[in-house]
């Protein structure tokens, strides 16, 4: 897939694309210190955000057993006669045989029906996007050290003169699915909006496709999680959740400026594939 040159006058709005180190326009509710996971922007991230309250609440409490255990064992048989080890008799070895089978039944059993359900209902349930008529549809291509989106113009087709092209800049409606597919130009890259727990792969010559919905207006950080090169630091773009109305004026202005300079010649601004869907 070829580069693609920088943005152009058609494919940006009025306002210019933001840098990449600079502040996000709405800072995040939770500060670095903090151990807590990100700010959940999602409609469905507090699927996720459960799941992970839930691994951290069996990890304390088997923490704290063993932590129990150990303290009772050293106070209560410290003065016990040295005696040679026989590995117990098998009442006891089938009372602890069976006390990890509970406990790994409990724990991991949990976790499991609840991974299954997050990605039945959430992160492979593409039936959402696919139905609801308002969904985003945003192709991604990632680069050495950026991240190029392509938006269908009013004609709602990828590969046309209207299509809208922009640079670390994702824009987005806020209450509606957005159906992201995702490939890169040269290394692996990590597409990753924490505020959505979002993570994909980017892979050259492959697309891969997620989708989220943003629960308000505000601004994020779209990150590189995969370690891409030497300034992978810099690999840094916003997404922007706006009113629906908002972001329709936006996409039909930046539409038009790419209609007007249209460069059928410009090829390498010409990326792009057909839409998939599952």
């Amino acid at each position: 897939m070829a580069e693609s040159p920088a943005l152009s006058p058609a494919s940006a709005s009025d306002v210019a694309p933001p840098d990449a180190q600079a502040p996000l326009a709405v800072p995040p509710a939770r500060g670095a210190w903090s151990l807590s996971p990100p700010e959940n922007a999602s409609a469905t991230g507090d699927r996720i955000d459960a799941l992970l309250a839930r691994s951290h609440g069996f990890d304390l409490a088997l923490a704290a057993v063993m932590l129990g255990w150990l303290l009772l064992a050293v106070v209560r048989f410290r003065g016990a006669r040295k005696v040679a080890p026989d590995g117990g008799t098998r009442r006891s070895r089938a009372w602890v045989l069976g006390l990890a089978l509970g406990v790994f039944g409990v724990v991991d059993g949990t976790l499991f029906l609840g991974s299954e359900g997050y990605l039945r209902d959430v992160l492979w349930n593409f039936r959402v996007p696919t139905e609801d008529p308002r969904t985003v549809r945003i192709e991604i291509n990632a680069h050495q050290w950026s991240w190029e989106a392509r938006y269908a113009g009013a004609d709602g087709a990828f590969g046309t003169k209207d299509d809208v092209v922009t640079w670390n800049d994702l824009r987005v409606p806020a209450g509606v699915p957005v159906w992201v597919q995702l490939v890169s130009t040269d290394v692996v890259h990590g597409f990753s909006l924490p505020a959505f727990r979002v993570k994909l792969d980017a892979i050259p010559g492959r697309v891969n496709q997620t989708w989220f919905q943003a629960a308000r207006e505000g601004a994020w950080e779209a990150a590189c999680y995969q370690h891409c090169g030497t300034s992978h630091y810099r690999m840094r773009g916003v997404l922007t959740a706006l009113s629906p109305e908002a972001y329709a004026a936006w996409l039909r202005e930046a539409s038009l400026k790419a209609v007007q300079a249209y460069d059928a010649d410009d090829t390498a601004a010409h990326w792009g594939w057909v839409w998939r869907t599952p």
